[in-house]
């Protein structure tokens, strides 16, 4: 009788060792999800912050837990499409002449690591400024369009299209390595949720991300960034539960 009063206790101990350490794991963890907008850089638009007449919808969704009051791991995953298109821009005036178009659906994936600047990931009020940067890797399906280019403009033995036969060759990858850098900031409205903004800058080490170099700039490397609004979910641990029982 007595043996088996002991088993009972143990297996009750256990139980309430692994359900504390479960809950712990997921106290203070959150969940995320913003809508923003994303903005492709490249040879294909003059302004050196991007092709804001070109500007994509997109969202993301994040996985957030704190390592201590400053740190933080988060998993982020976005959704969303980028574009160029040179008709959009009158100077300089080939670009009309030209006439390159792409356009790309985005899938990006990234491990982060973000920096509360006020140390105050525990918290559930006032603002929180972050930063944050990791690596991922982003999925795009490149579709470029040189068809509607004034060739009586350029000439066949212009750089042009020997640069369009060498982009032809070498083609864009459908997986890039992407580097985010970061800033944003987050306002708790509850114990369970916040609202946050952001702006994220990615570094992806080719040029071409639009399908075009050779026969563009290839001393410019292509980029992206995006600007995003979200609703944040922190889970917690329930007060109330079964307890840990007692041996005598």
């Amino acid at each position: 009788m007595k043996a088996n009063k002991k088993t009972t206790a143990i297996v009750f101990f256990l139980f309430c060792i692994s359900g504390t350490s479960h809950a712990q794991f997921y106290k203070d963890m959150s969940i995320g999800l913003n809508g923003g907008l994303y903005v492709y850089q490249g040879d294909l638009t003059p302004d050196p912050l991007g092709s804001f007449k070109t500007i994509k919808p997109g969202i993301s969704l994040f996985v957030k837990k704190p390592i201590n009051y400053f740190l933080a791991a988060r998993l982020h995953m976005s959704f969303a499409s980028l574009q160029g298109n040179d008709s959009r821009y009158t100077k300089p005036e080939y670009w009309q002449q030209r006439n390159f178009y792409f356009f790309s659906p985005l899938a990006e994936f990234s491990g982060q690591l973000v920096w509360n600047i006020r140390g105050r990931n525990y918290d559930d009020y006032g603002i929180q400024p972050y930063v944050f940067t990791g690596t991922g890797v982003s999925f795009v399906r490149t579709q470029k369009d040189y068809s509607r280019m004034n060739t009586a403009y350029f000439g066949e033995s212009s750089d042009i299209y020997a640069g369009l036969a060498a982009d032809e060759a070498h083609g864009t990858s459908p997986a890039l390595l992407s580097v985010p850098v970061g800033v944003g900031a987050e306002y708790p409205i509850s114990e369970r949720l916040s609202v946050n903004i952001e702006t994220s800058y990615r570094f992806i080490f080719t040029d071409y991300l639009d399908g075009f170099s050779q026969s563009a700039n290839p001393k410019l490397k292509d980029h992206y960034h995006s600007t995003s609004l979200g609703i944040i979910y922190k889970f917690g641990v329930k007060k109330k539960g079964i307890g840990c029982p007692s041996v005598n």
